[in-house]
This record gives structure tokens, sequence and C-alpha cells, in this order.
């Protein structure tokens, strides 16, 4: 048995806002509830609504920006920048900025919908 696994085909999780979301691993992917690794591509004018996750979120500029709003401060993280967002802080994603941001966020325990405590528009 192999004591690594190479993910060569990530899931696309399906949006209606223009995000490609590949998670490479994590619960839709290899059944991992432990951890969620994912690469994403937020286009120009996307945002999330306000949130309240159960795990902590590490993000990875790769390229662009992107504006997190945590409790009240506003943060813009630029390429070669990160940050970690601790559980159970509330906090919003976006890109109001004139070109695409790629990164990668890493969720530990793993996203999911359950644990992510999205507000109602």
């Amino acid at each position: 048995m192999k004591k690594y696994f190479i993910q060569k085909e990530p899931f696309i999780v399906p949006t209606t806002d223009g995000k490609l979301i590949e998670e490479h691993h994590g619960l839709a992917t290899t059944n991992n509830n432990e951890i969620s690794i994912a690469h994403m591509v937020a286009p120009p004018g996307w945002s999330e609504p306000f949130q309240t996750p159960e795990f902590d979120e590490y993000t990875y500029i790769i390229s662009g920006k992107k504006q997190f709003i945590i409790e009240d401060e506003i943060i813009i993280l630029e390429a070669g920048q990160s940050i970690k967002i601790n559980k159970n802080t509330r906090v919003q994603y976006s890109n109001p900025f004139d070109e695409s941001c790629e990164y990668i966020a890493i969720c530990k325990p793993a996203f999911s919908m359950d644990l992510v405590h999205r507000e109602e528009n």
C-alpha cells in the first residue's frame, strides 16, 4: 500500500457566482474531515455573505488581491501574503477589485456547509 496520494482530479465545486473552486483534499474529494485544501479563483466583483465558521481558515494569495472583513476590520491581502483566521470569527470574503484573485484555502477541520454558518443576505 502506498503511503501517499497524488491528487490528479480535484473536485470542481459547482458555484453560481463565477468563482472557481477546485478541492484537492477534503470531504468532497478524499472524504477527509480533518483538513481541506482548495485552489480558488475569485472573479472581479465577487463576494460571499458574512460567516462564522467552526474551522480555522488559512489563505495564501497567488495573484491579485482579496478583501477580508474580520469582525469590523478591513484587511486586503496581495500576492505572496497569507492569513490565518481563527474558527468562530465573523468574516466576509470578497474581491471588489478589477482583476481576478487566485489563492489557496486550507480549512482545519475540513470545510463543510454544516460548519460555515453563512448569514442570510
